[in-house]
């Protein structure tokens, strides 16, 4: 433990003119008194730290003194490639490991370019979860992140309706999508992969083996082949409807958006008003009745007849109220 902090002393100091004792303890996570015999043991040791006295004092490092050890640990160069976005890092549990690798890699550039980190981050943020949401970060998730990192396989049980299902699983990969993580999983007894929610799993035991990967396995070309899966997967009803001009342009706004699309580039000639008539694949009637409210007075719902008639019931409530 005091090893590890000594080292990012050296290399905060690398990577820096000058720090105080106060800079130091809270990079490090220490008190200021823990800074000071730091300093003193590395100076015993043969590192040239030199403290500043004074009100501006502080600690560096003398005669351009650099230290070799910036290699990077494998699991820092994999979580350096993941630091564009901090909050899955940090709830994946792998916060400190990419602040480790973002300091040997700053202590091993010029100095010209050591504020290259800072700036990126002032100029590029990611921000994963939707508007007006409060995601919960999935208790197992650092358990189930482990395991994709190792290879190695799991005993996971997840809730399924009202019921638990165990199940062998070798996790290939995680996916963040809305602020909700999922893991992209091989089921050996069934040869295929599929998609978990991680906030369903209520326990994952991790194998001490490790599995060997499917080299051909391609994590983004999966999700999306999933992805577009499930969207067409719960569109299991049709309505008819009418849509203005303004309809057809607000419709991908309300609407799955390659489905909007391949609705309205279906042949459907414009009536004289520029009104056009569309067969919509939906999730339900309640479902649509919500999303194409939003398109008021935009559309005209003409099947299912149980559909248009709740839509008249809205008008009709609309216009007493507004008189």
């Amino acid at each position: 433990m005091r090893a590890a902090r000594l080292i990012k002393m050296v290399l905060l100091l690398q990577s820096r003119p000058s720090m105080t004792a106060a800079e130091l303890a809270r990079e490090l996570e220490v008190s200021e008194r823990t800074i000071t015999r730091d300093a003193q043991a590395l100076s015993e040791a043969g590192v040239p730290v030199y403290a500043d006295r004074g009100r501006a004092g502080g600690y560096r490092l003398v005669g351009g003194y650099r230290t070799r050890l910036t290699g990077l640990a494998r699991s820092e160069a994999e979580a350096l490639f993941l630091s564009g976005v901090p909050g899955a890092l940090r709830e994946m549990g792998l916060q400190d490991t990419a602040s480790a690798a973002r300091l040997k890699v700053s202590a091993a550039l010029l100095p010209s370019l050591r504020d290259a980190s800072r700036t990126a981050a002032q100029r590029f943020h990611l921000d994963a979860p939707a508007w007006f949401s409060e995601p919960q970060t999935p208790q197992l998730l650092p358990a189930v992140a482990d395991a994709v990192w190792d290879d190695r396989p799991v005993l996971a049980r997840y809730r399924r309706g009202e019921a638990e299902v165990e199940r062998a699983l070798e996790p290939y990969g995680l996916v963040l999508k809305a602020g909700v993580w999922y893991l992209c999983a091989r089921v050996p007894d069934a040869g295929s992969f599929r998609v978990y929610r991680i906030d369903r799993f209520t326990a994952v035991d991790l194998g001490e083996e490790r599995f060997r990967r499917d080299d051909g396995f391609d994590l983004p070309g999966f999700w999306e082949e999933r992805a577009e899966e499930f969207a067409r997967s719960i569109l299991r009803a049709e309505v008819v409807v009418r849509l203005s001009p303004g309809g057809v342009r607000r419709l991908p706004y309300v609407l799955d958006p390659t489905s909007a699309k391949e609705a309205l580039d279906a042949p459907n000639a414009p009536d004289t008003r520029g009104w056009v008539t569309v067969t919509l694949p939906v999730e339900s009637e309640e479902v649509a009745h919500s999303q194409l409210t939003a398109l008021g007075p935009e559309v005209e719902i003409l099947a299912p007849a149980a559909l248009r008639k709740r839509f008249a019931k809205d008008a009709a409530r609309l216009a007493a109220l507004y008189g």
